[in-house]
């Protein structure tokens, strides 16, 4: 890692599959990789959630 006035280098980002909320209300999303159910309820509101692809860093 290149270190410049302290700052570290950005996490490189990939596109990610991702749950996201069907609320519109509610802003709720997860990591595809982190569920453990086929078709997972949203965590804050309990309402459905649908498959997305999100630009997110990359974790190693």
């Amino acid at each position: 890692m290149a270190y410049y006035n302290n700052k570290k280098e950005a996490p490189p980002e990939v596109e990610t599959s991702i749950w996201s909320c069907t609320n519109e209300d509610c802003s709720g999303w997860m990591r595809e990789d982190f569920t453990f159910e086929k078709q997972p309820d949203c965590p804050l509101c309990q309402s459905s959630m649908e498959r997305e692809t999100k630009t997110l860093p990359q974790i190693i």
